[in-house]
Order: C-alpha cells, then sequence, then structure tokens
C-alpha cells in the first residue's frame, strides 16, 4: 500500500555518533514470525502486471513453504565458547561460513523440492524439483559451502536460489538464539554483524522514532543493521560519488528528493561503480528488501547499461555480484 510522501530525516555522521545513537538501534533482529509470509505477500502485490510475474509467484510460493518450514524449528544455540571467541575477534557470531549446520536444512530443501515438482509450472521447474528431491546429501552440503562461500565456480545456478531459500530457513530460525545486545559491532560494517553475508538491499524507516534511519538487510540471515545515508554501502564513499536513480527518472538525484519519487530507487556509487538499492518505507509501507529487489529487475538493467554493477547479488536470482 503506498501512502503520501513524508519528510525525510537525514542524519549527518556526527550526529548519528551523538544524540542519534540514542533512538537508533544498532541490529533489528528479524520477526520471525511473519518473515516470509510478509515477502510471499509482497511478491504477489508485485507480480500484478511484471514481465516476470510467473516467477515471482513461484518465488511466493516458495516463501510460503520458507514460513511453513520456520514454524517450530529451533537450531541448537551457539556454545559459550563460541559467543566468547566471536567477541575476542570481533566477529560474527552465527559466521555463514563456519556455523554447523542443522541438517534440517535439508529437510527444507525436500518441501521446497516438492512445492516445485507439483507446481503449475514449465516442466523444466516440475524437473528441477524432482533433481533437489532425489539430491545425495553430500552435493547438497557441498552446494551449501559453496553458496556460503561465494564459489561462483562450484554453484548449481539453477538450484541456487532454491538452496538459498532453505538456508535461510535455517539461519532465521538460527537468530532466535540472539539478542540485540548479542550482537555486537563489526570493524567491517558492509557485512551482517550476525552471520557476515552481504546485505541484498538497504531499507529507510518511514516510522516513529527510527523514521529517516536507514539499516541494510542481510540476504541470508534477514538481521538489519544501522548504516548512515549517503554513504556506499560497499566502499565508503558519500558526497558527490554517491547518487540515487529510478526508472522514472534516469538521472541522479540527491537523497532528498527520493520523497518525491519512487519507493525502490538504486544508490550508486561513482568511487567504486557499484550500487545496491535502497526502499524508502514512508512511500510504501509495505516495501521488503528481497522481495523488491527482484521486482525492479529492470533498474538493474539500466544501471548495467552504464557500467555499473551490483555489489551483492539476490538470495533468490542468481546473478553477478560485484
Amino acid at each position: 500500500m503506498t501512502g503520501p510522501a513524508m519528510p525525510q530525516r537525514i542524519l549527518e555522521p556526527g550526529q548519528i555518533e551523538s544524540a542519534g545513537q540514542r533512538s537508533t538501534p544498532r541490529v533489528r533482529l528479524p520477526a520471525r514470525e511473519r518473515l516470509f509470509t510478509r515477502r510471499a505477500e509482497r511478491l504477489r502485490e508485485r507480480a500484478q502486471g511484471h514481465a516476470l510475474a510467473d516467477y515471482l509467484r513461484l518465488l511466493a510460493m516458495v516463501c510460503d513453504v520458507q514460513q511453513q518450514a520456520l514454524g517450530g524449528f529451533t537450531p541448537a544455540p551457539p556454545s559459550a565458547d563460541r559467543l566468547a571467541r566471536a567477541r575476542k575477534h570481533a566477529m560474527p557470531p552465527l559466521l555463514a561460513t563456519d556455523w554447523p549446520r542443522d541438517p534440517h536444512w535439508r529437510g527444507v530443501v525436500h518441501a521446497i523440492a516438492v512445492a516445485l515438482a507439483s507446481a503449475r509450472a514449465p516442466a523444466a521447474v516440475g524437473a528441477l524439483g524432482a533433481r533437489l528431491r532425489d539430491a545425495p546429501e553430500a552435493w547438497l552440503e557441498a552446494q551449501a559451502d559453496a553458496l556460503l562461500g561465494v564459489r561462483e565456480d562450484a554453484i548449481d545456478v539453477a538450484a541456487a536460489p532454491f538452496l538459498m531459500a532453505a538456508l535461510q530457513v535455517l539461519f532465521v530460525a538460527s537468530t532466535g538464539a540472539f539478542t540485540a545486545a548479542d550482537v555486537s559491532p563489526l570493524d567491517v560494517r558492509t557485512v551482517c554483524p550476525l552471520c557476515g553475508s552481504a546485505p541484498v538491499a538497504s531499507v529507510v524507516a518511514g516510522q516513529g522514532a527510527q523514521a529517516g534511519q536507514r539499516f541494510l538487510h542481510c540476504a541470508l540471515c534477514a538481521t538489519e543493521w544501522h548504516r548512515v545515508r549517503v554513504q556506499c554501502t560497499h566502499c565508503g564513499a558519500g558526497g558527490k560519488d554517491v547518487a540515487y536513480r529510478t526508472l522514472a527518472r534516469g538521472d541522479a538525484v540527491d537523497d532528498v528528493a527520493a520523497a518525491d519519487a519512487e519507493a525502490v530507487r538504486a544508490e550508486t556509487c561513482d568511487a567504486c561503480r557499484s550500487y545496491r538499492k535502497i526502499l524508502y518505507e514512508e512511500r510504501d509501507t509495505a516495501v521488503e528488501p528481497v522481495a523488491d529487489d527482484l521486482a525492479s529487475l529492470a533498474l538493474d538493467l539500466l544501471l548495467a547499461e552504464e557500467g555499473y554493477h551490483r555489489a551483492s547479488g539476490n538470495p533468490l536470482l542468481r546473478q553477478g555480484g560485484g
């Protein structure tokens, strides 16, 4: 649902380091009870009249399976030793490349595979579902290692979005063992402080005390962490190097103008020639990072023509990353 534009408040770095710190949480853990349901709803909404409508609806079905699988799934909490090591070395306590995976995640793969095999979709989708349903455990684990370690040459591109969907369930469920206070800031602010994965996009809050504050959204565990606005989320450059683009207005505009434009924009950086999407809740309270990033792929094509590259990809669509 799209609402009227509201004034935005942009805090400078100095302000955030002082008064802003009192009202801005460093970390926001995912609302697990509705995370995937909300994503499914947004995918179905954005699918209406979309060139990729069938794919968006297929992914909405996958999100329904994810939410069902998430219910009642409680992975073992991290040990005190693991938490202590993470604090000592300023490492993510749920580090994706070093976390002992609960075998239940393979059961989520099976549930997604069954849904794909029975979906009203092209034959290739059903065939992929059957292949995933019968995949050996060793292959699934090797693919998980490749996906979480971003080893592109070892990734099965067709299966990757659905394997990532299963891994999302595991890592979102694992966030339940933490409170925001358990998650310490990292020296590297461009990755998730809980699991160390890259963000898919950022969201500017539109309501309450956090209105106008920007949070990066983890592509894997859905944790969000605060990041100063008008600053590249890949290399940290700011000022004149950062600009904002939409399909309706291809020329660069400043961040303040976003309140009068679309809810989904691309934040580009001329210092590193990368970009990530940035979503504005004051323009549309229903924005959802993974869903809206997928539904705005035409913007990715425009920016690719201009020589920009994605700083990181979308977990539900295998594509080039930075």
